[in-house]
């Protein structure tokens, strides 16, 4: 809890007659019994659901949060469709640094704000704990006998660091990005050569000045893992203790797969960086009540089945039956039979399927899981005790516990009939069953341009492009694998896959297969503690001798840091026009985000990324034809079912080598275990000295000119500045990944005197609005209809010339013109970047008019100032006959209400309406204030 609202609850709260002692023999450690509320209401409640009364109960003061908010959660069965808003204060937050460093950033400029406004920069500052973890850095530049060539390159020989010691006593090749960790492109020496010190200079310690100069924020520094793994094994409470009180961990975060957490027990959902920097700063998260999906497992995986398998069925179950902003709560006795790696693994990909929440309440296996990754007995214990007391601990398969829920689905899902499967070419969604891949894959490439089509003329299906690699020669076609990496937070968290991935390297490498050299492969764990029991378990050489070596600990090709293919794998690429394959264990594949040139992506667990691997292609059929040749068997074939590990085996391994100890030794050293990292010297100041030279951090200029009075005026004449169809995700809006050589941002870092080797990833410059203004819009999928084919462009209509996005709409801010965007259905699906709603405000964008939106990038949007508007129902872009030519105004009446019906007129005489989606009060108490940062400011200016 907070401490501010700590104190407002123990003067205030009307709840305090239910505060009792868990054990009378430690009377201040106190709970509020949600038992004595002695209302059979709560009993029939999600359990998912009494995690948010338990918040509003224990944080009624009247103010923030009302006793009219209580009975509104309790009496949920009745609100659930109503459309309620509650306030909810979670326990915490989690970052990561993709969208924690720029959070940092904009709270040093938030300082500098409420400083020019007179009030006390020091009330910027985080009142409820965050946690900030370094793991989207880092980049797979250089993988397997790269990295011996690239040593030869840079890595002269030194009396410490020899290029054979180098290579065979395996130092760590850091590959630091910008500011937020100690990469560079080096190799770590005990004395580095001057070339060392050079490749290793970091511009701006932002996150070590933030850990100084804010209260409640800690930093987890790069090399320790990825952010969901490591808050699953490490940063989870379960139950907080804190200020005399037991109370439920909830948490948010700034990534939607914070939803990973949801497997232990720990409600907690994505939110935009925006939303979560109110929320550190004290505010609670303003909510309309869920409706909560009751989904019923049954049955015994087979042998045969992953977890992967699991996830990818139910997700494209549930994105089929429509659960987009609900919360999902499963039930029912194949819960049992689910490990919490499994079950973590299914509510990871929560945002694949739509819902806010995919909970498993907490039972025995969550207890025992808990003691698996070293917690204390003592934690335990209270932990139980409490959970029982306020009836949040679950007996899967006692059916007397399932509460009410707002519906069943109607058909359960039986563990046993799940088969092993992948998804894609392009969604996560598309769940394809392994035995389906090949004929699949053909059909796609039939198809039309689209979501399962590639629109190859019939004639070029079996085109093969030669190419000399190694000064050997090998060939592309369709469907080959040019990346193949284990990777991201979805999978790498799970023993049971992991162990399944060595296993089956073992049994390859014994059976004499190998993999062709030119495709990238990857192992990036999601903690040290994978690599630990990888290598206790044996299987570490066998994935090293694969290529299947870790390149670092975070989230790397999952998030488009897949670094660069070979040239000749690019040319034959380029000159072929093939639809090349990525194969990845992680749980995105929207087009051009794993890379440029993989058109078609498919998720799969780890032993499959190694299989199709092997195999060198998508386009197999691992029932009929050999995964490959035997190279010490005199080529004699062997299939996949040959060396497949069954579920048996790889328990076995797991019970005898994933011990607490593990756990214990890496996280007793997390905070420290980085020498280069806790070595850089950081400011101590209240206030950051910003440096005008960085081109990684930058002031940004969201309180330019901030008044102390409020403003709000109606969008007049706007251009449309893009305009497009369904499903356009926030890699399309974005900045992510590599920056292109002749794209805005690059014009601007090379007038900065950078030369492309040195212009790093989108990611990595997160901290500068220059690069990322540039960067919005930039992903050379983006399906304009202004153009009606697939680039980073748009048409400027003044002029009628096709421009890139940013120079266009910088020429529409010159001229002092409003922009708006035009899209279809599921606008701003996928991950939570609050970039999504910065670049565009940045960019001029007043409103975005679509037919609906994705939860969090539609919250980001309004914490930005921009006006999420949205078609009535019937009614499209089409139907009403809109080009996007047309110029619109958008009449802003007062007093505004939520989600009320507003007029937009067109300069060619029409007027139609459309819904405003500020969904609550708070929502429109920000947009009154320009956005959620502007009223934080105001607020903290006042006294």
């Amino acid at each position: 809890m907070c401490e501010r609202g700590r104190k407002s609850t123990a003067m205030s709260n009307p709840f305090a007659h239910i505060v009792e002692a868990l054990d009378p023999n430690i009377p201040d450690h106190k709970f509020y019994n949600l038992s004595k509320l002695g209302d059979p209401r709560y009993d029939r409640l999600p359990f998912s659901i009494r995690v948010l009364l338990e918040s509003a109960v224990r944080n009624c003061d009247g103010f923030l949060v009302k006793r009219s908010d209580v009975e509104s959660i309790l009496n949920w069965k009745q609100t659930q469709t109503q459309s309620v808003e509650v306030p909810f204060r979670p326990a915490r937050v989690i970052l990561q640094d993709f969208t924690g460093v720029p959070a940092v950033v904009d709270f040093a400029a938030m300082r500098d704000a409420v400083k020019k406004l007179g009030g006390d920069p020091e009330k910027i500052n985080p009142v409820c704990p965050a946690d900030l973890v370094i793991d989207h850095s880092i980049q797979v530049d250089f993988n397997r006998k790269e990295r011996f060539e690239f040593l030869k390159v840079f890595c002269p020989p030194c009396k410490t660091c020899s290029l054979t010691q180098a290579f065979h006593k395996g130092h760590t090749l850091y590959n630091t990005h910008g500011p937020l960790s100690i990469i560079a492109i080096t190799i770590s020496c005990i004395k580095p050569t001057s070339l060392h010190k050079l490749l290793i200079l970091i511009p701006a310690p932002v996150p070590q000045w933030g850990s100084k100069a804010f209260q409640n924020m800690r930093i987890i520094p790069p090399g320790s893992g990825i952010v969901h793994q490591v808050n699953l094994e490490y940063l989870a409470r379960v139950v907080f203790d804190q200020n005399g009180y037991y109370y439920p961990d909830s948490l948010v975060g700034t990534d939607s797969h914070t939803t990973m957490i949801d497997g232990l027990g720990v409600l907690g959902w994505g939110v935009g960086g925006i939303e979560a920097e109110a929320v550190m700063l004290g505010q609670p998260i303003s909510m309309v009540l869920p409706e909560v999906i009751g989904y019923r497992l049954q049955g015994t995986p087979n042998k045969f089945i992953t977890s992967t398998d699991i996830v990818l069925t139910v997700t494209k179950h549930l994105r089929q039956v429509g659960v987009v902003g609900k919360f999902v709560e499963f039930f029912g006795p194949g819960v049992a039979q689910l490990s919490i790696a499994d079950r973590a693994t299914i509510a990871n990909m929560c945002p694949e399927y739509g819902a806010t929440a995919a909970f498993f309440p907490v039972d025995h296996i969550s207890l025992q899981y808990l003691e698996q990754t070293g917690r204390d007995s003592e934690k335990l214990d209270y932990i139980t005790r409490y959970l029982k007391a306020v009836a949040m601990f679950r007996d899967y398969s006692n059916s007397s516990q399932d509460p009410d829920f707002t519906q069943v689905l109607c058909s359960t899902l039986d563990l046993s009939t799940v088969v092993p499967c992948c998804s894609g070419p392009k969604r996560p969604q598309d769940r394809v069953a392994v035995s389906d891949m090949k004929t699949d894959f053909e059909a796609c490439l039939a198809a039309k341009q689209g979501f399962k089509g590639f629109q190859v003329t019939p004639e070029l299906y079996h085109v093969k492009v030669p190419f000399q690699y190694n000064d050997k020669e090998y060939s592309l076609s369709h469907g080959s694998v040019v990346i193949a990496a284990i990777t991201s937070c979805t999978n790498t968290s799970n023993p049971s896959v992991m162990l399944g991935a060595g296993l089956l390297a073992k049994k390859a490498i014994e059976a004499g297969l190998s993999m062709k050299p030119y495709i990238k492969t990857s192992l990036s764990p999601g903690s040290g503690v994978v690599t630990y029991y990888l290598k206790e378990s044996g299987v570490m050489d066998y994935l090293f001798q694969l290529g299947f070596e870790v390149v670092g600990y975070g989230c790397m090709t999952c998030i488009g840091n897949s670094g660069p293919l070979p040239e000749p794998v690019v040319e034959a690429i380029t000159q072929g026009d093939l639809v090349a394959a990525g194969i990845l264990s992680g749980n995105r594949n929207f087009e051009g985000r794993v890379h440029p040139n993989t058109r078609a992506n498919y998720l799969a667990s780890p032993p499959l990324v190694i299989a199709y691997a092997i195999a060198g292609t998508v386009r197999i059929d691992f029932d009929t034809e050999p995964i490959g040749e035997s190279l010490n068997n005199e080529g004699k074939e062997v299939f996949l079912r040959d060396i497949w590990p069954t579920r048996e085996e790889i328990q076995a391994v797991e019970r005898q080598f994933v011990i607490p100890a593990m756990f214990k030794e890496v996280y007793e050293k997390i905070e420290k275990v980085n020498e280069r990292w806790n070595a850089l010297n950081a400011p101590s100041d209240k206030l950051y000295t910003w440096d005008p030279k960085s081109t990684y951090i930058k002031s940004p200029p969201f309180f330019d000119g901030l008044k102390v009075h409020i403003y709000i005026f109606s969008i007049t004449n706007a251009y449309v500045l893009l305009n497009f169809g369904d499903s356009v995700t926030t890699d399309h809006i974005s900045p992510a990944g590599n920056i292109a050589r002749t794209s805005p941002a690059a014009r601007y870092l090379t007038s900065r005197g950078l030369n492309p080797r040195d212009f790093n990833s989108y990611g990595s410059r997160r901290g500068n609005d220059a690069v990322m203004a540039r960067g919005t819009f930039a992903n050379i999928r983006l399906f304009n209809k202004f153009l009606n084919k697939q680039a980073p462009r748009t048409l400027h209509l003044p002029s009628d010339e096709t421009l890139d996005v940013f120079d266009a709409a910088e020429r529409y801010q010159q001229a002092g013109l409003p922009l708006m965007i035009l899209a279809g259905k599921e606008y701003g699906s996928g991950s939570s970047r609050d970039w999504a709603a910065k670049g565009p405000f940045l960019l001029g964008i007043k409103a975005v008019l679509a037919e609906s939106y994705e939860r969090i990038h539609r919250s980001n949007l309004v914490g930005m100032g921009v006006i999420p508007l949205e078609y009535l129902a019937g009614d499209t872009a089409d139907s009403l006959g809109l080009t996007g030519r047309e110029r619109y105004t958008v009449v802003i009446p007062e007093p505004l209400t939520p989600r009320m019906i507003v007029d937009i007129k067109l300069d060619t005489g029409k007027t139609f309406q459309v819904r405003m989606r500020f969904d609550t009060d708070v929502e429109l108490t920000y947009f009154h204030n320009g956005g959620i940062l502007n009223y934080m400011i105001r607020k903290m200016s006042e006294n």
